[in-house]
């Protein structure tokens, strides 16, 4: 702390349980901005067909950062505004610990629960659109308490489920566009 002082001026930190981060944060005025993306593809790129209905139709991989010390839990909504039948939910996902900065490929975090998509159906459902390119959207939630939703809820009660306990979000996007068939 007296290195801090001197470096950083007459700041003083009246809170010695903070983590680095905040830490920093505290001293330094900067922003941790919570992020999230895929390894697989970058943001507003091509979805790899791998990830799609017509490949493997896996979870591609997440990473993770700047989540809030705060956080108890995250929720993630994977979705499709482009869809002529209105916005259509690939996946929704909550109860994720704070911990984990990694979703591994096809894999949900352990004791992470999983919601009803528009297929009708638990679990991740890739990109499919019907024609043209579509976006498909990943919505991070960082929220201030675990959620007490069964598997299967839907996203009307998911979205209910977070208000009040959202903490910090963010989103990034991809791009599919079927083969002409």
């Amino acid at each position: 702390m007296i290195v801090a002082a001197v470096i950083f001026g007459s700041k003083k930190v009246n809170n010695i349980n903070l983590s680095p981060a905040e830490f920093i944060t505290d001293l330094t005025g900067a922003e941790i901005i919570m992020k999230i993306m895929s390894p697989a593809f970058g943001n507003a790129a091509k979805i790899p067909q791998k990830y799609t209905c017509d490949g493997a139709d896996v979870l591609p991989p997440l990473q993770i950062s700047g989540v809030p010390s705060a956080a108890k839990s995250l929720a993630i909504i994977m979705d499709d505004p482009d869809s002529p039948s209105g916005t259509w939910l690939h996946w929704s996902v909550w109860n994720i610990g704070p911990g984990p900065r990694e979703i591994s490929e096809g894999k949900i975090p352990s004791g992470a629960i999983e919601g009803k998509t528009s297929f009708d159906s638990v679990g991740y459902g890739g990109p499919c659109p019907g024609r043209g390119e579509h976006r498909y959207f990943f919505r991070l939630y960082a929220l201030d308490t675990m959620l007490d939703l069964p598997s299967g809820a839907n996203r009307g009660e998911l979205e209910a489920a977070t208000q009040g306990h959202i903490l910090d979000q963010a989103e990034f996007y991809g791009l599919y566009k079927r083969a002409e068939r």
